[in-house]
Order: structure tokens, then C-alpha cells, then sequence
């Protein structure tokens, strides 16, 4: 049975973002984090990566569909998130309801690389970008 833990990994605001752009997690992911709004899909889709990374539960949940969300999220202690690629998008920007990001999200788990690949399917609910499903 895996372990699960909530607590966050130190990540200081002036560490580099694990999304993988070239800015400081403060400045980017860390910024929607602490409230501002994503202004694309894939900005959504790079600091939902990021809140996997840091453990951020609450983030997950508050930027997931009311439609599809469950209602926890649990953390297992052998997987640890390595980098972020984003493969393709459609849509998504700030003149589109809705769109996809298709990305692969690569980690170690019990130390062995492995990755996770899925199109994303992202809406908007009262206005802000939230993640629905695998497209």
C-alpha cells in the first residue's frame, strides 16, 4: 500500500519553477497558487503540474471541474515529479471557453523513471479556467 502525505516539499518563491518556463515559482506557478487567475489553459495546466509537485491539494481541488472533482487528493510518498512537457494544445487562450493541453509529465517512482501522458480537456466555470477531464 502506497504512503500518502499532504504536506508540501520546501520550494522557495525564488526556486525555479518545476513547470518547466524560465521564471522563478513565485512569478509563475507560485503566483496562481496563492490566487491569481490562470489566463490560459495551459498556464492552468503547467501550475496544476506544479501543485502535484508541491502537494497542493487545496489548488488541485479549487482549479478541477465542480462537475468532475473527487472529493480528496492524497499524495504518494514514492512518486516524485521530475519535469513537465507540453506536447500540443488546441484553443484555451483568453478568448476561448474551452481547450486542451496534451502533456507529458515525467517522475520517478520507488526511483524508477516513468511518465504519465494525457490530452486534457479544460472549460471555464464563473469565468476562471478549471481542469474537467482527459480529453
Amino acid at each position: 500500500m502506497a504512503k500518502r502525505r499532504d504536506r508540501q516539499p520546501a520550494l522557495s518563491p525564488l526556486s525555479p519553477c518545476p513547470c518547466g518556463l524560465d521564471a522563478a515559482y513565485g512569478d509563475c506557478c507560485g503566483a496562481l497558487h496563492q490566487g491569481k487567475a490562470a489566463a490560459t489553459a495551459e498556464q492552468l495546466m503547467r501550475s496544476r503540474y506544479t501543485a502535484f509537485v508541491v502537494r497542493d491539494a487545496g489548488y488541485l481541488l479549487r482549479t478541477w471541474s465542480v462537475e468532475t472533482r473527487p472529493p480528496t487528493i492524497g499524495f504518494d510518498d514514492d512518486i516524485q515529479w521530475t519535469g513537465l512537457e507540453i506536447l500540443t494544445t488546441t484553443a484555451g487562450t483568453a478568448f476561448h471557453t474551452e481547450g486542451t493541453v496534451e502533456f507529458r509529465a515525467n517522475y520517478t517512482h520507488d526511483g524508477s523513471p516513468a511518465t504519465q501522458q494525457e490530452n486534457s480537456h479544460f472549460t471555464r466555470e464563473n469565468g476562471l479556467w478549471v481542469y474537467t477531464n482527459p480529453a
